[in-house]
Formats: structure tokens, sequence, C-alpha cells
């Protein structure tokens, strides 16, 4: 697409399935599809992104287009799951913490504040939890503990 979405070398629509080249002869365990951008989770615990950067939702320090990279952001870290909202982007860590970043409006991003991140930054508020699923939504947040609560935020 134009923004970047279908992670090809060309911004054109795909009507038929195609192979991302940059992701070929990696092992993708998990997939999210946000708004104009992508997230995939690969089986070492690394995350990529793709899309449309605005406001930071690829995690990658800046706003650009971009085709599928690596976010370096969160290397160290063994990430489970992740999920894409319309403009922000969520992951949960092997050790249970929940990772956000992107437009901060209405408090999605969980900080306790409405400021963007163009990084992945820990959710503090999970410190004394383990979360164990989040789903990324238009203006909120979703996440699940391993005691089986549900807590939300944003707007």
């Amino acid at each position: 697409g134009r923004e970047g979405q279908l992670g090809h070398s060309n911004q054109q629509q795909q009507l038929l399935p195609k192979k991302i080249k940059a992701l070929v002869g990696r092992r993708v365990i998990a997939v999210s599809a946000g708004h104009a951008h992508n997230l995939a989770l690969a089986a070492d615990g690394a995350v990529w992104s793709w899309g449309y950067g605005s406001y930071g939702k690829l995690g990658h320090g800046n706003l650009q287009l971009q085709l599928p990279k690596k976010i370096e952001a969160l290397a160290g870290q063994r990430v489970v799951a992740v999920s894409a909202g319309g403009l922000h982007s969520l992951a949960i860590t092997a050790d249970g913490a929940v990772w956000s970043w992107g437009y901060g409006s209405q408090g999605r991003l969980g900080h306790g504040d409405e400021q963007q991140k163009l990084l992945p930054k820990k959710v503090e508020a999970f410190a004394d939890q383990r979360v164990v699923a989040v789903s990324a939504g238009t203006c909120h947040s979703i996440a699940i503990t391993a005691d089986g609560a549900v807590l939300t935020w944003g707007g």
C-alpha cells in the first residue's frame, strides 16, 4: 500500500498474497496489523515492524516510512507477544513486562502521561504483575495478567 504497510519495496496495492522478502529465512510466529503499520514476532524473540511510522509507532526512534526492520530498542529482551493498535504498539517480554510506544494521547501507552514515545518503553504500572496477553485498540489498550485480571487504559 501507499504507506508501506505491505512490506514490499514498492508502494503499490497487492492483489494476491506475496512473501515479504525482508522476512524470508526468519521463523515468524506471530503478526499484528495496525493502522498502516505492522508488527512481526520472530521465534528468537525479536520484533520487526514496518509501514507508516507516524507518532513513532514503529519503535525505531523516528517517524519515517519503513520496510520491515528489527526494533533494535528491544534487542536483549525476549518478546513473547505483540499487538499493533491504531497509532501505538504493545509487546510483552518473557518476564511478563509490557512495553509500549507510539502515540500517547488519552494515555493509551500506560505511562501516566500523553507523550508520544518513539522507542519502546516499559510500562511501570505492571512492575509487580505478570502480563500474559495484550491488545492495542484505536485509542486504548487491554492486558490480562497471569491471575486472570483484565486491565484497561486509554480513552
